[in-house]
């Protein structure tokens, strides 16, 4: 049993509403790391969830990060987790140290959930950091959305719910959580994100920006999502066996048409879609010159995938390279 400390009462509000509204019932994943967000969180989904099973991604990364899992798969057995496995990966390199392990994380997670949805412990700061890198790399409003209460299979109860009520809780509970070095190592950028750039933001703006830019993401959400169901209806509107029609295109709004075309790209294939590819194939629409195709990303060996103009259509094929 919790107890009914106003940090718990939290915990267990943000965790029930988020049950209710996404997974009613059911037996449920937690992503522990042993931090304190992934604790708390855990010790809440205990209180309130069906049932709880625990999953421990042991990265390999640091030197007794076995003993660390283990430990953290023991602390779930004791808050009162059904089952907790520790889940060893191997960490590429592809992307970037941060990259290459978050991609090995959540194969882990996926391949282990056996059906469940999987609790992460993401709360409001993580958001607000989330929406400050989105906009300093000037990614659009769909980065600048954040991250997502659900988006199956992965659940994140806590976006509303401070860093500080976490550690909170694990004291309440008497939890000693894993300090992580790499959450304080200054060569990443979301580091230096948390440690610097907010505090600054805080002092210089007078407190409350961290909440803001979750309000932010909230809004453009919503906003998001109305314009992905109406760019939706335009694509089928447009789709022409595996082809879109340039003049159903080229008659929409611009917000709709270019996210129509850029969830066909994906379906076809393409790869990290860059605003800068985007605007080129949209241009192929509303500014047509004769120009060759667009590479978006994406192809087989000794290919590109490409996006090409013909015939008042809009088509997608692999170019050989030269």
């Amino acid at each position: 049993m919790l107890p009914e400390t106003p940090a718990a009462l939290e915990l267990r509000h943000a965790v029930r509403g988020w049950l209710r509204r996404y997974a009613p019932g059911a037996a449920v994943a937690v992503a522990l790391s042993g931090g304190a967000d992934s604790l708390a969180l855990t010790a809440a989904a205990v209180a309130e969830a069906e049932a709880v099973d625990a999953l421990v991604v042991d990265h390999g990364l640091q030197r007794g990060s076995d003993r660390v899992a283990a430990e953290a798969a023991s602390v779930a057995r004791a808050v009162g987790c059904r089952s907790a496995r520790v889940l060893g990966v191997e960490v590429g390199t592809e992307g970037g140290l941060e990259a290459a392990a978050r991609t090995a994380r959540y194969a882990a997670l996926d391949a282990a959930r056996a059906g469940s949805p999987v609790l992460l412990g993401h709360t409001l700061d993580d958001q607000a950091e989330t929406v400050l890198l989105g906009l300093a790399r000037g990614s659009g409003a769909r980065s600048l959305r954040g991250m997502a209460e659900f988006a199956d299979p992965w659940g994140r109860p806590l976006l509303g719910v401070r860093r500080s009520t976490t550690r909170q809780l694990c004291a309440d509970l008497g939890l000693d959580p894993h300090e992580d070095p790499h959450n304080s190592a200054p060569e990443f950028t979301r580091v230096r994100l948390r440690t610097e750039v907010l505090p600054l933001l805080e002092e210089a703006l007078g407190g409350g920006v961290a909440p803001a830019l979750a309000r932010t993401a909230e809004q453009l959400r919503e906003d998001g999502d109305l314009l992905d169901a109406l760019a939706e209806q335009l694509l089928q509107s447009a789709s022409d066996g595996a082809a879109l029609s340039i003049e159903t295109l080229a008659t929409a709004p611009v917000a709709l048409r270019r996210r129509a075309i850029r969830s066909w790209l994906l379906a076809g294939g393409a790869k990290a879609l860059t605003d800068k590819t985007l605007r080129s194939v949209d241009a192929l629409v509303t500014d047509w010159r004769g120009q060759g195709g667009v590479a978006v990303g994406g192809g087989k060996p000794g290919t590109r995938l490409v996006a090409t103009r013909e015939r008042g259509k809009l088509c997608l094929a692999f170019a050989r390279l030269q």
